[in-house]
């Protein structure tokens, strides 16, 4: 299947034989961040026939569909016009998202937030000034990724596009709260990373045993609550 014709506001094209992307942008924006979130809300809601997954990611929806449902031919030419029916009559704004506002509590610093004192070198302000502008607003969560239950979420301040550390650590204990290229994650277990690591949530991210397993889903707002330490350690569950 060739690709479509570019809408004004996105493209569709196949990946794979299970599989079509619709692409809103490229890049970390925010807008398009959510325009993919209340598109993928869209999608589920009008649960189309053989669509067995709706991923949405930084820019773009990954549409996964049942191959023996929809072969390459006016079957999957009508999946994707349904898609484009939806789109077109959907509202594709912040608040169709169909996420909701989570409260993660975060202890920053100490021996939860190891590099929390060297981003606030790198960018030139106190380690409390570093925790009152990471979680003076929520942020969107755009996608899990890279592990179950690790959300990506953003957009930070022109000043959070840090890189990378130089050295990644082996092993970023569950809960750790990091910061890069203007983005924070969370990590939902002990993990590798690379990321600055700020902060840590006495919350579980991720339990398989819990309905739903995950704690956040894309197109949910995560709003940071600074905790204490003595708050940390007393959470139920630590």
């Amino acid at each position: 299947m060739l690709e479509q014709p570019e809408h004004k506001e996105w493209s569709i094209a196949a990946h794979g034989d299970r599989c079509l992307v619709i692409r809103f942008g490229t890049g970390l924006d925010a807008a398009t961040g959510r325009r993919c979130g209340a598109a993928a809300a869209a999608l589920r809601r009008a649960a189309l026939d053989g669509v067995s997954d709706i991923v949405p990611t930084f820019n773009t929806v990954a549409v996964h569909y049942l191959p023996g449902r929809h072969t390459a031919n006016t079957s999957l030419r009508k999946l994707e016009l349904g898609i484009e029916e939806i789109l077109r009559q959907a509202r594709l704004d912040s608040a169709q998202t169909g996420g909701r506002l989570v409260e993660l509590p975060v202890c920053y610093g100490g021996e939860f937030g190891p590099d929390l004192r060297d981003v606030a070198e790198r960018l030139g302000m106190s380690e409390s000034s570093v925790v009152q502008r990471h979680s003076r607003e929520p942020l969107y969560v755009f996608m899990l990724g890279f592990a179950p239950g690790a959300p990506f979420m953003g957009v930070l301040d022109e000043d959070f596009a840090l890189a990378r550390r130089d050295t990644p650590r082996t092993a970023v204990p569950a809960g750790s709260v990091a910061v890069a290229n203007r983005q924070t994650i969370v990590y939902p277990n002990e993990l590798p990373g690379g990321w600055h690591v700020i902060g840590r949530t006495p919350l579980r991210l991720f339990d398989p045993l819990r309905e739903p397993a995950t704690l956040i889903a894309p197109g949910d707002s995560v709003r940071l609550v600074p905790i204490t330490q003595e708050a940390f350690h007393g959470w139920p569950g630590q």
